[in-house]
């Protein structure tokens, strides 16, 4: 896959994730729930996303590219989508951003990105669903649980078309404008969280809870880039030395980059299951103002 190390260690807590998922519906089925099969379509997509996410659904260019445009001074990694493009561009030439802030700004636009991907995906896996599902001729009662089946995943469809349109607007306010040095959050998730948050059927009270959970949620998203830095910087040490032959030296970083690679594996897979389930609480608060 020629993954860096960083992304190794995201597509482990990815794919950690995915088996506890997987553990806990295969006890749901044995426990006779589960019966439309809405979890295990859900399992199936995730699934997807991960393969396309990591370059391992066969497709060319799927996967993410590693390198940072900041970082190296080439933009390997395209946006993939002409109004990006054109908002990272202007972004770029305004002057109205450090390296730091533009550094900051690319992982939104690779986030947003990344929120994309996974739409098309979710919405070819419906329309695959619903061509199957136009086949039927005899209406019965398993189809009315289909049909029910693809009413969750319209509605699962629309949360996060909802969530790409702020998301873009939020890209385009800042690409034209600048940071805003009094906003509350840095993070792309987070922001997606809050901004997801404040449009939910939340009490003032529940509103500010949730505040102070994603001030606690960013940092641990702090922590784990910290540790995601830490490593690449070990990796790259760790080549250095390899070719020197001085196998003291070696090990002893061998040792230093196994502890990191724990470390960065264990908090990926923490962030994401923290994401997962404010991203839950989310869409429980979204769905409940539609009723």
């Amino acid at each position: 896959l020629h993954l860096s190390p960083v992304k190794l260690a995201e597509l482990h807590s990815d794919l950690k994730i995915q088996e506890r998922d997987e553990i806990s519906w295969k006890k749901m089925k044995a426990e006779g729930l589960d019966e439309d099969g809405e979890k295990e379509a859900k399992l199936r997509r995730n699934l997807n996303v991960i393969m396309a996410k990591y370059g391992m659904d066969g497709k060319k260019d799927s996967q993410l590219v590693d390198t940072n445009y900041i970082k190296d001074g080439t933009e390997s990694d395209r946006l993939d989508d002409p109004r990006l493009e054109k908002l990272w561009s202007k972004a770029k030439s305004s002057g109205k951003f450090s390296d730091e802030e533009l550094d900051k700004l690319w992982r939104e636009f690779k986030h947003h990105k990344e929120k994309i991907r996974e739409y098309n995906i979710l919405l070819e896996t419906v329309s695959r669903t619903e061509d199957i599902h136009k086949n039927v001729i005899n209406p019965s009662e398993e189809n009315l649980v289909k049909e029910e089946i693809l009413h969750n995943k319209h509605r699962e469809l629309k949360d996060k078309l909802r969530s790409i349109n702020q998301g873009f607007e939020r890209l385009r306010k800042v690409s034209h404008q600048g940071y805003d040095t009094t906003s509350e959050f840095e993070e792309p998730r987070v922001i997606d969280l809050w901004d997801m948050a404040k449009s939910a059927n939340f009490t003032e009270k529940e509103l500010e809870s949730f505040r102070e959970e994603l001030k606690h949620f960013e940092a641990k998203i702090e922590k784990h880039q910290h540790y995601q830095k830490q490593l690449e910087i070990s990796h790259e040490k760790l080549k250095h030395i390899e070719g020197t032959g001085d196998k003291d030296h070696l090990n002893r970083n061998k040792e230093k980059y196994a502890m990191l690679e724990e470390k960065t594996k264990e908090l990926g897979y923490k962030v994401k299951k923290h994401l997962q389930d404010l991203s839950s609480r989310i869409s429980q608060g979204l769905q409940h103002n539609e009723l």
